[in-house]
């Protein structure tokens, strides 16, 4: 009887230090990923070679990255482009323009790392010295870090922007983002440099 106290005791101890402990990391989670991505710096805009739209959901952003283009920041956009041949918004988006050049092309691999090396490639094949990268906000360090380990030389620069928007997430969405956020930057960091 005094084991079957004792593990019983244990259990009554163990639930809430638990959830204790639960509490504490996502209040961290929460509050040190509002500090880091959802309030991450952008850089001042400024004329580039080119402007690189980076993957994700169409939220606006192949939109501004063209209206960037159209107020003279750079004569060519890439649309990074990994979604499906019938996809409705890149259709449109990657229609041939007179006054912008537009380049849509999948990355590979189909990761903001993919995107960075294309980005590279592109660089040396038309010698862009910078590019204007655009993504969501709480992306951008994380991207920041990919660009800086596969694009940025001592000749070449980015210049980081977040798609002009509001994210309207719950709790548990941003939660969930910024440990998203967190493990991206953990494989960059074990991943290095793209040399």
């Amino acid at each position: 009887m005094v084991v079957g106290q004792r593990v019983t005791a244990r259990r009554r101890y163990l639930v809430p230090t638990v959830m204790a402990t639960l509490v504490v990391l996502l209040f961290v989670n929460g509050a040190s990923g509002t500090v880091l991505f959802a309030r991450a710096p952008v850089d001042p805009l400024a004329a580039a070679d080119a402007i690189m739209v980076l993957g994700g959901e169409h939220d606006g952003r192949e939109a501004y990255g063209l209206k960037l283009a159209e107020q003279g920041y750079a004569d060519t956009v890439v649309l990074s482009n990994p979604y499906a041949a019938s996809d409705k918004t890149m259709k449109k988006a990657c229609a041939p323009r007179s006054d912008i050049r537009v380049i849509c092309r999948p990355p590979a691999p189909s990761t903001t790392r993919g995107e960075a090396l294309m980005a590279r490639q592109l660089a040396d094949e038309h010698g862009w010295t910078s590019i204007i990268v655009v993504s969501w906000r709480y992306h951008l360090p994380r991207a920041r870090k990919i660009f800086e380990q596969c694009f940025v030389t001592p000749e070449r620069s980015v210049i980081m922007r977040d798609v002009p928007r509001r994210y309207p997430f719950s709790v548990a969405q941003w939660q969930y983002t910024y440990l998203y956020q967190y493990g991206g930057w953990v494989k960059a960091e074990i991943q290095g440099r793209c040399d």
